[in-house]
């Protein structure tokens, strides 16, 4: 028996297979916490730009040119620019957190005097952006853009 227990105990290479999974458990621990990391890092900035004061909505009535144009859509990935408009689609887990977000998208809009084109179908909000008096877009059209999509991230 003591020969036995010698055996289980005494130097026994490791198999290739355990080492393979031995760097795969590593490797997903480690993309677990890059992407942890990550998504407390988006958080953050989140709630930076949501608490972004008011004053830039109301400085924002001069049409940008389209080389600013498309330096601030470099920082809005998600929104497209069609025209004088730039819009984006958030998908919500269902009707009533559309609803939500609609509702808090327009108490925002209300406060910074700029109103959005909604238009809500069941689980997808379409927000389209532009400031109509300055016959374009302005820096108060990608100033709210940034605060729905903090909205959207809550």
């Amino acid at each position: 028996m003591i020969q036995f227990y010698g055996q289980i105990s005494g130097n026994v290479e490791v198999h290739p297979i355990g080492r393979i999974l031995l760097a795969g458990v590593i490797l997903f621990a480690l993309a677990w916490l890059w992407s942890l990391w990550t998504s407390f890092s988006l958080l953050r900035e989140a709630s930076q730009v949501s608490l972004e004061s008011l004053e830039s909505f109301t400085t924002g009535q001069v049409k940008l040119a389209e080389p600013q144009i498309i330096l601030a859509l470099g920082t809005l990935p998600d929104w497209k620019k069609t025209g004088d408009v730039i819009a984006r689609t958030f998908e919500f887990k269902d009707f009533s957190a559309a609803m939500d977000f609609t509702n808090a998208v327009a108490a925002l809009a209300e406060q910074a005097q700029h109103h959005p084109d909604i238009d809500v179908r069941w689980n997808k909000v379409t927000l389209a952006l532009s400031t109509h008096d300055a016959g374009g877009l302005t820096e108060k059209d990608f100033a709210l853009a940034r605060q729905c999509d903090a909205l959207a991230l809550r």
